[in-house]
């Protein structure tokens, strides 16, 4: 495919001519589509991947937080190398990497090859979402730049309602390395398909990794609004990791429910994603801190839940509902905080909620491990949420003094 004609928007903002630009935010969103499902499989089947490995299931949820870790360590490649390069053949690269690492986990000989190639696959996972972005925006006119963008991540959002309750099954009917065998696939197919949809497009010559970033982690309310997302998120995955073993152990239900109790995270995710564009346009501010105080009383909610079986389906699903209103409010926040550094916001936002995941992941497991059961995580997500709170607060407190400084 030869390399497209760009044009200029009346914004000064790069824009493709693409006869077909439906087709390509569709192959861009199989990509968000690919990373969900294989981002969030591994908690579905994660005992059979304890099994599998011969650890513990908490050693096995490690595997989640070495993935989270590799998104975090990844995100700077688009800052620092990614946006001079043309940005077709670095989806490519990205989605080639991401299939090669899901079929070494499926291979995986032992735990720690398995930890190794979770961490190298989630190297992709951040750059992948802001090249792809960047190119959706460059394809359509100025005015539909969000809609497209948002298009790219539904994508994620189908991933936890179809794919990841199917990728479930799959890893307990056939064996847990399926799931990554399946991941591989929609990785591979995600290159074929952007490979014939993408149009060609240059990088930003002009672009300045060191000075955006320079810009962006000199900031304190980006580290504020970071925190936010990086401990108040981690609640989320306190429950999500292990709701596996809850419904099962706790639940006493049988292991076929778990894609039911899966499926009803996923829908949850798709609910908050669709509430938080109405309660953005209320407000961004009292949006994330509702939804963190939310956080905190369904965390406690869940514990109470939990050994009550399918009285847990509707709170699982509120959950997750909320969570995803405090991560679409928080890339607004990280966006309008951001100042130049729009890009590197955007990236950013996908390392702090991968923080989360590890951390969250990590500390349920701690108190599983310590012998408070499977109920205890939910605890774990209340007080990571609780801290969340408190440092919005702080952030807003900061940003009323300084705006008082300015105009005194």
């Amino acid at each position: 495919m030869t390399s497209t004609p760009t044009t200029t928007s009346t914004e000064g903002r790069p824009t493709v001519s693409h006869s077909r630009p439906a087709l390509a935010i569709l192959a861009l969103a199989v990509g968000g589509f690919t990373i969900g499902t294989t981002e969030f499989m591994t908690m579905g089947v994660l005992p059979e991947i304890a099994d599998g490995v011969d650890v513990s299931v908490p050693s096995a949820g490690h595997v989640i937080s070495a993935y989270a870790i590799g998104v975090v360590v990844g995100v700077p490649i688009l800052a620092f190398f990614g946006a001079a390069l043309p940005r077709r053949g670095m989806l490519v690269g990205l989605m080639g990497a991401y299939a090669a690492f899901n079929l070494l986990s499926a291979a995986a000989p032992n735990y720690e090859v398995l930890t190794a190639a979770r961490f190298l696959d989630g190297l992709p996972h951040g750059a992948y979402f802001g090249v792809a972005s960047l190119v959706a925006a460059s394809l359509v006119p100025p005015d539909r730049r969000g809609r497209a963008i948002a298009s790219v991540m539904l994508g994620l959002s189908v991933a936890n309602v179809v794919g990841v309750p199917l990728a479930t099954f799959l890893g307990q009917q056939v064996g847990w390395r399926s799931t990554y065998l399946l991941g591989g696939l929609l990785a591979l197919a995600t290159v074929v398909m952007v490979l014939a949809a993408v149009p060609s497009i240059p990088g930003d010559s002009e672009a300045s990794g060191r000075r955006e970033a320079r810009e962006f982690f000199g900031n304190l309310q980006v580290w504020l609004t970071m925190g936010v997302g990086a401990v108040g998120f981690g609640g989320m995955f306190a429950v999500y990791s292990y709701i596996a073993k809850t419904v099962t152990d706790v639940g006493d239900l049988d292991r076929g429910t778990v894609p039911v109790f899966v499926l009803a995270l996923g829908l949850g995710m798709v609910a908050g994603t669709w509430a938080a564009g109405e309660l953005a346009a209320w407000s961004v501010y009292r949006s994330l801190l509702g939804s963190g105080i939310a956080g905190i009383v369904l965390m406690l909610v869940y514990w109470v839940v939990a050994p009550a079986g399918w009285w847990l389906l509707p709170v699982a699903f509120m959950v997750t509902a909320v969570g995803s209103v405090l991560v679409i409010n928080l890339q607004l926040r990280l966006m309008d905080v951001a100042g130049n550094a729009v890009t590197l916001g955007a990236a950013m936002n996908h390392a702090a909620l991968n923080i989360a995941n590890a951390l969250g992941a990590w500390l349920g497991g701690l108190v599983i491990a310590g012998g408070y059961g499977y109920r205890a995580p939910a605890l774990v997500g209340a007080g990571l949420a609780a801290v969340g709170v408190v440092i919005l607060v702080v952030s807003a407190l900061l940003h009323r003094r300084t705006q008082l400084i300015a105009t005194s």
